[in-house]
């Protein structure tokens, strides 16, 4: 029986943060959470799919806009894009979370 636990949801979900804090973990420990909670923790799988495939998805874009900062300059504001989407759905996520909604990633791709 899976268990009810909105607080490590939060978690999760403000844990893509770190990259901001430290450079680096915004993807490991979500997915750390997710592979070691997605069954004792009732939404946690919906979750933890939702914010790795978020990542993944902000991962390849980033890497399509550094070649068009060779060619057109359009690169730094697909890259300006992907940070600040970066920064800001991981906090509006745990707000939905924390108030009964379900997590919504934009431009995410189902990869999981």
């Amino acid at each position: 029986m899976q268990k009810e636990n909105k607080q490590l949801l939060i978690i999760t979900h403000l844990s893509q943060l770190l990259d901001v804090i430290t450079g680096c973990g915004g993807f490991i420990v979500p997915l750390i959470i997710w592979l070691t909670q997605k069954d004792s923790i009732a939404n946690m799988d919906e979750n933890g799919k939702a914010i790795l495939n978020f990542r993944i998805s902000m991962f390849l874009y980033l890497i399509l806009s550094v070649p068009l900062i060779l060619l057109f300059g359009l690169g730094l504001l697909g890259i300006l894009g992907v940070s600040i989407l970066l920064f800001v759905f991981p906090i509006v996520n745990a707000v939905r979370v924390s108030n009964g909604q379900e997590p919504y990633y934009p431009m995410s791709i189902k990869f999981l």
